[in-house]
């Protein structure tokens, strides 16, 4: 009965949201009502009505997706309102109610919850097509939405409410969504912090606050703390690899954003303790031991007197007010500033335990509380800022600076001699003394990032920079090059050797290659003493990235995904043979092709002892404003995230026993193989390249102007310097979205013909026991629903060879075949049965979505043949529109 409520409900809201759009349409483009409501097609339009009936289509798309994103913040309500909290899948409430069933004591439950340490960090890739304008309209049409579904609003106040709404969609209509210029870096770090001061500030206490109340149902009568675990990062602005606009200059300009927005932010909370702690002295009895306390804070503050007379017999609004005086100080570099967040914390403090000591208990929890735990994961920085280079980059500036200081002894990348040169550089602790007006324009821009992080390391500045993070690290010595540059930039402790370097340097494996070798290289990496000694500086913790972009990309989906899964164990592994706890950063992103899926189940689906309390995940694009848009949806996200670790971490089931078994991984071994040389085949494929680049519009997208960043690391053409996010968008823009499924038919076709019946028992047996093989069969499943070979076969007839489109599609759609037939053989049921929502929610776009496809093919037709300028402008800019409809329909770009 309350799921056909739910049901009838949101039908109810999509006819609204339709009914207000069409109005208006109808007031601005008349004819496009008609391809709202399916009565027009986009192909019969005039071109001058193209762009304004994809405009309106991708309207609808937007507000779909706002009305699902309300109806599943209802359903989690409502779930919660008549099971409780404890029956919320990835809640908090049902993580420790498992706990405390299990019969973890009160004391394990504190250790695992101090040993928490959970991620999310912001990153720049070019993935979200959407602005700020955009996000900020899309949240006051929530918020509209949220305020229709209160009961208590007389006919003439609904009405209205609906009129407010039909202004936003309308507003929504003028504002459009193509960038008219690529945002600069300082633009995209405007983006990042919009949500921060929108959502996560204020969800994170209350992420706390959620935790701290499962405490006290399931553990009565225990006291145990809440730590602040969530530990927030962005590489915006401190990502370089291959983004020529992310100088050493742009990297110190978001640091002091970063560090003022937190600062603002406190400043807006503490001047509303000094408007609430009216506590007077002539009623209440503070400690004396307050005393001192306060008499400190007002001289610190440098404004004693004026505190003193401005708020008289208020002793409590008398602290509140010195502490804002040093907050803005500190924002602006005076005299009487914090030397740390962890001071500020400290008189948050004081100022807690004054008011319990007066009974003003729920004063100080409803207060001060919340920020005390935003100042233990905000600090004085918002973000940690990472800083990611290319290990080519990394060795061609070491390469130079050691041919200037020894010319008559060149050393080359990747020999021994290069190995032993840098080996012994560190040792010795050496410091290349290189007039800066001999080296190239690369070697001062790397060597000045290099002098950003050292100035922002400081006690003043803790945790402004994370790390370093080393895309394509393929060599214990491309690492040990970051580490000598560290060194020679003055971040070593010991000038003379011997030391440590200051810089946490993390090494990201991206291909199937490199993630194999892995192990290899961190073993080896842990073996030299300065590398030993840092980390254990660290907590004798090493962290390290992991890829799932360009390992897809190198090898298909699944043999991605195991390759994954694998180096995570033995890199667990060897992070034990030398006493140092390995903690992963997932570089996951919004498609399932490059790691997007159901956060909570993609975590419980890691392998056993990797995560340990501590996980890294990016958010990248699109998934920021998807998660972090609206605070109910934000707060359940990181709930669902932390929560998720934290159940792995203790080692709970989440309901019926998975088990991994050596049979089970001996089989995804082959699979995996199978599927890898599936994928191979096509790629190497005559006539591959050009059918990617002609049945797609990848060489289109650079159009949009989503990113600060090129599509391409150095400029090649081919695939291989492709990054892996156009290549993902491309593919799912032709809705052959083969990244996420492809060669998985072969591989399951080979092993039950080689296994027969005893193999097509194990693969049922692996599908209800395996995590990890039944995360990877649901995926590849929805990933296969929204693919259509029907509409891809159009885009192929985009291809100038017609034998090798005809050839190349015929094999993609036969695999295509395939792994939907044995999929449905594992799973036991039709494609997607098993996801209703998502099915109902893509069944009813599609008629839409494969109109949008047909005038997307003659768009790029049109596009790319010799015509007018006037004709191609008109035609590109439709072409543009076209696939910001898609990927909204889609949910995700790359």
């Amino acid at each position: 009965m309350e799921q056909s409520k739910r049901i009838n409900f949101r039908e109810d809201e999509r006819s609204l949201l339709l009914r207000l759009l069409l109005q208006v349409a109808s007031q601005r483009e008349p004819v496009i009502a008609g391809v709202l409501t399916g009565g027009r097609s986009l192909v019969s339009l005039a071109p001058e009505q193209r762009i304004p009936a994809l405009q309106a289509s991708g309207v609808w798309f937007q507000l779909l997706a706002i009305a699902d994103e309300l109806l599943a913040m209802r359903a989690r309500r409502e779930l919660e309102q008549g099971a409780g909290v404890g029956e919320v899948p990835g809640s908090f409430g049902s993580v420790i109610a498992q706990m405390a069933a299990s019969g973890h004591s009160a004391e394990a439950v504190q250790s695992a919850v101090d040993e928490l340490c959970v991620g999310p960090t912001m990153t720049a890739h070019p993935t979200e097509a959407k602005r700020v304008t955009v996000l900020e309209i899309h949240r006051r049409i929530y918020r509209k939405l949220t305020e229709l579904d209160q009961p208590r609003w007389a006919p003439r106040e609904r009405e209205l409410l609906v009129a407010d709404l039909e202004s936003e969609i309308e507003l929504l209509w003028m504002t459009g969504e193509l960038r008219l210029e690529r945002p600069t870096v300082e633009r995209e770090i405007a983006w990042g912090l919009h949500f921060f001061r929108e959502v996560i500030f204020e969800a994170t206490p209350q992420l706390y606050g959620k935790l701290e109340d499962a405490f006290a149902r399931h553990y009565p009568g225990q006291r145990i703390k809440v730590p602040s675990f969530m530990r927030y990062a962005s590489w915006i602005g401190g990502d370089r690899d291959g983004n020529p606009n992310v100088t050493a200059t742009a990297t110190a300009h978001p640091l002091a954003e970063y560090r003022n927005t937190a600062i603002d932010w406190y400043l807006a909370q503490v001047q509303r303790l000094v408007a609430v702690l009216s506590a007077s002295s002539n009623v209440i009895d503070l400690p004396v031991s307050f005393r001192p306390v306060l008499r400190m804070a007002l001289e610190r503050s440098g404004q004693a007197h004026e505190i003193a007379a401005r708020n008289p017999d208020e002793p409590l609004r008398q602290f509140a007010s010195a502490l804002f005086a040093r907050l803005l100080a500190t924002r602006d570099s005076g005299l009487a500033s914090y030397p740390s967040a962890d001071a500020f914390r400290a008189d948050l403090s004081a100022l807690s335990s004054v008011l319990e000591a007066i009974g003003g208990n729920s004063v100080a929890r409803r207060f001060i509380q919340p920020l005390l735990w935003q100042v233990g994961s905000f600090g004085f920085r918002t973000v940690s800022l990472d800083v990611r280079q290319n290990s080519t980059v990394i060795n061609r500036v070491l390469a130079e600076l050691f041919a200037l200081a020894d010319p008559s002894d060149p050393v080359v990348a990747s020999t021994p001699q290069w190995s032993a040169r840098i080996r012994s550089a560190l040792s010795q602790g050496e410091r290349l003394e290189i007039d800066p007006n001999r080296l190239s324009p690369e070697a001062v821009e790397l060597l000045s990032t290099f002098a950003v992080i050292g100035a922002h390391i400081s006690t003043s500045h803790v945790g402004a920079v994370g790390c370093f993070v080393l895309s394509m690290t393929r060599s214990a010595d491309d690492l040990l090059a970051v580490y000598l540059l560290a060194q020679h930039s003055g971040l070593s402790t010991a000038p003379d050797g011997g030391g440590t370097v200051r810089l946490r340097i993390v090494p990201l494996f991206e291909t199937i290659a490199d993630l194999q070798a892995a192990p290899v290289i961190l073993n080896e990496l842990l073996g030299v003493s300065l590398v030993r000694q840092t980390v254990r500086e660290f907590g004798a913790r090493q962290e390290i990235m992991l890829g799932y972009s360009d390992s897809n990309k190198d090898g298909g989906f699944l043999a991605s995904n195991w390759e994954l899964a694998k180096a995570q164990k033995r890199l667990a592994a060897v992070g034990r043979k030398h006493k140092v706890r390995i903690s992963f950063f997932h570089g996951r992103g919004g498609s399932v092709s490059r790691g997007g899926a159901p956060t909570g189940r993609a975590i419980a689906a890691q392998p056993e002892g990797t995560v340990g309390g501590t996980m890294r995940v990016t958010e990248q694009g699109e998934v920021v404003s998807s998660k972090f848009a609206n605070r109910g949806t934000g707060l359940n996200q990181l709930e669902v995230l932390a929560a998720g670790v934290l159940a792995h971490s203790v080692g709970l089931s989440g309901g019926t026993e998975k088990k991994e078994t050596p049979e089970f991984d001996e089989a995804l071994e082959a699979l995996a193989g199978m599927s890898q040389a599936s994928y191979a085949g096509l790629m190497a494929e005559p006539g591959f390249l050009d059918y990617f680049n002609q049945a797609s519009p990848v060489a289109e997208l650079a159009l949009l102007k989503m990113g600060s960043r090129p599509d391409r690391r150095f400029g090649a053409s081919g695939i291989s310097d492709l990054r892996a996010i156009p290549w993902v968008f491309a593919w799912s823009q032709n809705r052959h979205l083969l990244t996420g499924w492809y060669g998985i038919g072969s591989a399951l076709s080979s092993f039950v013909t080689v296994r027969g019946e005893p193999g097509r028992a194990l693969l049922a047996r692996m599908f209800e026991h395996s995590r990890f093989f039944r995360l990877i069969v649901d995926e590849a499943e929805k990933t296969l629903y929204q693919s259509d070979m029907g509409i891809a076969r159009l885009y192929a007839g985009l291809v100038s060879d017609g034998d090798a489109s005809q050839r190349i599609h015929a094999r993609i759609a036969a695999e295509y075949e395939l792994t939907r037939g044995l999929i449905g053989d594992v799973t036991g049921g039709d494609l997607s049965v098993r996801f209703p929502m998502f099915k109902r929610r893509f069944d009813s776009l599609r008629r839409q979505m494969d109109d949008i496809h047909r005038l997307q093919v003659d768009l790029l037709r049109e596009v790319r043949a010799e015509t007018g300028a006037a004709d191609r402008k008109r035609a590109t800019d439709a072409l543009l529109v076209s696939i910001n409809c898609i990927s909204s329909g889609l949910g995700w770009t790359g």
